[in-house]
Order: structure tokens, then C-alpha cells, then sequence
């Protein structure tokens, strides 16, 4: 008999120190949401090499929340440590009322060490000098007046901000967070959000990489539901060649310029342009290959993970939660309707020679919004090509996310 209690307690000891002693329903739901994150990533491809880190960081951290624990100190006597089977001169001294205690450091768990690179704002920049490295600014230089349909999508953001701090659900720090979902820039988000709002990272990083993913999805019935079809059909001139020079100036020009004026963005712009520069100089072929491949792969990995690991169950399963989902989708479709407005009004003041579509592609989903411009362009004019001038705005959004972030850190952080 005595030999069933103790395995009957031993049994129980480990079901409570298992996953299944302390996980709460809440986490339960957050796995469920994980898998169905992996399934859109894995079977649907919706921005897979982001949303599938992110979900398998959502999982795991709910099903081990040790996994992003945070370091702690506490004050132990000598006596404690070697309870312990501790050195306790292996530890800092603090003397307190004339008796001596140690710094007994209990470390963090894996993912908090990761989390760093992202709280202390270094993953996004560097994601954007991967991109950097793969972006094509040639149709945006051809066609400097791309730059204000790329602007116009920015105008979805700060409306959405006004909105969302007039709720009064949120502070204007938690409203500039969520209004930047709006620019359809994952990493800019993230930026933004680590700075203003951190405590909604995880909410608002899977809310911009989700509409990020269904772009095809979200874009064309605004797209037609703003335009007719005898705008959607109108076939845009060739673009003019641009210049090595043209190409190696425009990112020194704009770093410059953003810099000077919008200090807060420099970070992002400038390693965007870094890269870039190292894309069109032509003479740093190894570590342009590095940056847009070994490097963005790896922080691709860091980043995905460790944001998702900031999505627990009693952090994401709140009605504030749904609130920014809301208002992130909101901003999204705000944006893209403002590039298509702007668009229309390009087409009546150059004569019809402007395709409005091309407004959608403003917000920062490189390359896919501009696909979709092409995609529905293509339904209506088989014989019309709208990719490379969808590119233009498309590439100018990806600036104007950044400058939009620079704007509502010197204005709220």
C-alpha cells in the first residue's frame, strides 16, 4: 500500500510539473491559433517566412512560457547558496544591516536573449537593409511622380490614428502603434511598436504580417469597387531608362534628406539605402549577397520567433486585442483606398494616362501589391502591363512607411 502512495505521488508531482499542472485555457487557444497561423504559412504560403516563425514562436511559448522568462536577482546568504549546492563566493556581495548577502542571478530563458535584438530596436533596420539590397528604385526614379501615390497611402495611417485616439480605448502611444499596421510594413510596425507600445507587440506584429499575407485577398475589391473599368484598362507609356549614376546618387540623396529632416526615421531609411548602395555601386558584390541572404535569413528567424513568443495567452486573448485586429485591417484598407483615390485624381490631371490601379501598390507589401495592380489591370486589359509602373509607388511606400514611423516617434515617443 505504501508503495501505491508513492507512486501515486510521484505520478502526481509529475502532472503538475508538467505543461499540463500549469497552462491555462487561454494558452490552450493560443496553440490552436498557432496552428492555424502554420497552416495558412505552410499550405495557403501566406507570407510564410515571417508567419511561420511567428506561429511556431506562439506555440512554443505557450506551451513552455519559461522559454521567454525573464532574468531575476535576489539576495541569499551564504548559507542558502550552499543549500543549494552553490559557490556563494561566485556571486557579487551586498551587506544589509551588517549581515552579508549574495546576488543570486537566476538567468532568462532562450527567447528572452533573442527578444533583445528586438526591444533594443536592431532586427527591423537590419531587415530593412536586406531589402534594401533586393529593391529596384529604377522605376520610382523614372517616375518621380510615383512618390505621391506612395505618400498617399501614408494618409490611411494617420487618419487611423486620429480615429483610434478618439475611441479613447487607446493612448495616443497605443494609437500610433496600430495605425502604422496601415503602411502594410511588418518590420516598421515592429520598430514602431517596441518604442511606443511594447506591451502590444504581439497582437499588432501578427495583425501587419496577416493582412501583409492576404493583400490578394484584401486589395482588389477595393481596387474595383473605386475605379471603372475604362480606368482599371488604361495601358501606361514605357518607362525612360535610368542611369547607373541616377541609381547610385538616389539612395544618398534621400538618406540625406531624411536624416536632416526626420531624425527618427534614420535608422530605417538609412540601412534601407545602405543597402540599396550596396545593390547598385556594383563593387561590394560578397556582402550585398550577405546582407540580402545569410544575414536577413538569420534575423528573419530571430525576429519571427521571438515576436511570436510575445503572443501568450493572457497577453493576445483580450478585447483590446480585437480592437487593434479592427483598426489594423481599418488603416489597411485606408491606405490602400487613398493610393487608388490619389491615382484617379492623377488620371484626370494627366489626361487619362495615369491607371489608378497603380495607387493601391503605394502601401509597403513589396513585391505583391504591385502583382495585384498588374493581376487586376491584366482582368480588365489583357494586354496591359502595369507592373513595373505599380512598382514606383509600391517601392515609394516602403520609404513613406518609414517616414510615416519617424513622424509618429518625434511626435508621441
Amino acid at each position: 500500500m505504501e508503495i501505491l502512495t508513492q507512486l501515486w505521488k510521484i505520478i502526481c508531482d509529475l502532472i503538475a510539473s508538467s505543461g499540463f499542472g500549469s497552462l491555462s485555457l487561454e494558452n490552450y487557444v493560443m496553440v490552436l491559433v498557432s496552428f492555424v497561423l502554420m497552416y495558412l504559412a505552410i499550405k495557403k504560403q501566406f507570407e510564410p517566412l515571417l508567419l511561420l516563425p511567428i506561429a511556431f514562436g506562439m506555440c512554443l511559448v505557450n506551451l513552455f512560457p519559461e522559454i521567454m522568462g525573464v532574468p531575476t536577482t535576489t539576495l541569499e546568504t551564504a548559507q542558502q547558496l550552499i543549500d543549494q549546492g552553490l559557490n556563494p563566493e561566485s556571486y557579487a556581495k551586498t551587506v544589509i544591516d551588517g549581515v552579508t548577502y549574495y546576488n543570486h542571478i537566476e538567468y532568462g530563458g532562450l527567447f528572452y536573449y533573442l527578444y533583445q535584438g528586438v526591444k533594443l530596436g536592431i532586427y527591423p533596420p537590419l531587415i530593412f537593409l536586406g531589402i534594401g539590397c533586393m529593391t529596384d528604385f529604377g522605376p520610382l526614379i523614372a517616375n518621380p511622380k510615383s512618390f505621391i501615390l506612395g505618400a498617399a497611402a501614408q494618409v490611411g495611417i494617420f487618419l487611423t490614428f486620429i480615429i483610434a485616439t478618439a475611441l479613447g480605448i487607446f493612448t495616443p502611444e497605443e494609437a500610433g502603434s496600430i495605425a502604422i499596421i496601415g503602411g502594410a510594413d511588418g518590420p516598421t510596425a515592429i520598430f514602431v511598436t517596441t518604442k511606443l507600445a511594447p506591451q502590444l507587440l504581439g497582437p499588432i506584429a501578427v495583425a501587419a504580417y496577416s493582412y501583409m499575407a492576404l493583400v490578394p485577398i484584401i486589395q482588389p475589391p477595393i481596387m474595383r469597387a473605386l475605379t471603372t473599368k475604362k480606368e482599371r484598362s488604361v495601358v501606361m507609356g514605357q518607362l525612360r531608362p535610368v542611369s547607373k549614376l541616377e541609381r547610385i546618387l538616389f539612395p544618398i540623396i534621400v538618406v540625406v534628406i531624411v536624416a536632416v529632416l526626420l531624425p527618427d526615421a534614420a535608422p530605417l531609411v538609412g540601412m534601407l539605402m545602405l543597402g540599396n548602395l550596396f545593390k547598385e555601386s556594383g563593387v561590394v558584390d560578397r556582402i550585398n549577397k550577405t546582407a540580402q541572404n545569410e544575414l536577413m535569413n538569420i534575423i528573419t528567424i530571430f525576429l519571427g520567433v521571438t515576436v511570436g513568443a510575445t503572443a501568450s495567452g493572457k497577453v493576445f486573448l483580450t478585447i483590446q486585442t480585437l480592437g487593434i485586429i479592427a483598426l489594423g485591417l481599418f488603416a489597411f484598407c485606408l491606405a490602400t483606398g487613398c493610393g487608388v483615390l490619389f491615382g484617379k485624381l492623377m488620371y484626370l490631371a494627366t489626361g487619362g494616362k495615369v491607371n489608378p490601379l497603380i495607387g493601391s501598390a503605394g502601401v509597403s507589401a513589396v513585391p505583391m501589391a504591385a502583382r495585384i495592380s498588374q493581376k487586376v489591370g491584366q482582368e480588365e486589359n489583357p494586354g496591359n502591363f502595369l507592373l513595373m509602373h505599380a512598382m514606383g509607388p509600391n517601392v515609394a511606400g516602403v520609404i513613406g512607411s518609414a517616414v510615416a514611423a519617424g513622424v509618429l516617434l518625434s511626435v508621441l515617443k
